[in-house]
């Protein structure tokens, strides 16, 4: 029983109020397989890299238990790039480069050892590559999560409809969730989005938190305060992959674990807006994950009267 992760492994060179970086390692399959090592140990990756991508990096990975049998190294080739800088509220950002490189022309192979898991977190990449990955399972998975973007609703929209209709749980933030849905209330946007075919939607809202719908129930967690936020980059992936690392190591996919999954998933993601990059996420003790998902339940729980 296993856990697939499939996304980008990629460069990044982010710019926000508080310094810039060079090229550092990022990519959704990256940021997920490393937030969900810290609950979950049989992880298998899906990606792609060139001939660039550092040998100490993929050691990095290897050490956090990430199987890389199906990442991809193509030689000659660079890996994909991606240059942004965020503004003052570190909500927004612009785009300073895009460089596709071997990303161009992905086509996905599944190792023979991974069709059949029970865990498929499929990370922002093309729908069809998403589609392409599904097609070579040998049984559908207990539980799909899907991870997507403003992007592909503007260039892949069918393709991206196509493919929500087929998993059980997605996230985006609440500026995609209006754009796919056409409503600016998002709880009329989740239940448009419902209708699509998943069973449960995750609406992401950066520093406010989170909220959690199925057809009939929804649940809010907030985001802790933190003092200092360096670089939201990779944030909403780290949410992602303690989400569905929580999931897969309790086995339990019902709503009301997937709430406590929620906290566990905020609880990475403010790990990885701590520092640039992926270096908070790399090396943390298990007794600072317990005291983060500890500060987050101290922040939610209270007790109260009506008499």
């Amino acid at each position: 029983m296993s856990l697939l992760v499939v996304g980008t492994m990629a460069f990044d060179a982010i710019e926000t109020p508080f310094g810039k970086t060079d090229k550092i390692i990022g990519g959704a399959a990256t940021y997920i397989g490393l937030a969900a090592s810290y609950f979950y140990k049989n992880i298998n990756m899906v990606s792609v890299v060139g001939e660039d991508f550092p040998n100490e990096s993929m050691d990095m990975l290897k050490k956090h238990g990430l199987k890389l049998d199906g990442v991809q190294v193509k030689m000659g080739q660079k890996s994909f790039f991606w240059s942004g800088r965020y503004h003052t509220d570190m909500n927004s950002r612009d785009t300073l480069a895009t460089e596709l490189n071997v990303l161009a022309d992905f086509d996905p192979v599944v190792p023979e050892n991974c069709r059949e898991v029970e865990f498929l977190m499929l990370g922002n990449l093309m729908p069809s590559v998403q589609q392409k990955v599904m097609a070579q399972l040998k049984k559908r998975p207990k539980l799909i999560v899907l991870d997507t973007m403003n992007f592909w609703m503007d260039t892949a929209y069918e393709d991206l409809v196509k493919t929500i209709s087929q998993v059980d749980v997605l996230t985006i933030n609440d500026g995609e969730a209006r754009q796919l849905s056409g409503e600016y209330s998002l709880v009329k946007a989740a239940q448009k989005i419902l209708a699509m075919g998943p069973k449960v939607l995750i609406i992401k809202k950066g520093e406010h938190g989170a909220l959690l719908f199925n057809k009939e129930q929804v649940f809010f967690a907030p985001a802790l305060p933190l003092e200092d936020v360096f670089d939201p980059t990779g944030a909403g992936d780290s949410f992602a992959g303690g989400f569905v690392g929580y999931l897969a190591e309790t086995k339990d996919i019902s709503f009301e674990n997937m709430k406590r999954a929620i906290i566990f998933g905020s609880a990475m993601a403010s790990f990885t807006v701590e520092k640039f990059g992926v270096e908070r996420l790399v090396g943390l003790t298990q007794e600072a994950v317990d005291e983060r998902v500890q500060e987050f339940i101290d922040l939610v729980q209270f007790d109260i009267s009506l008499v």
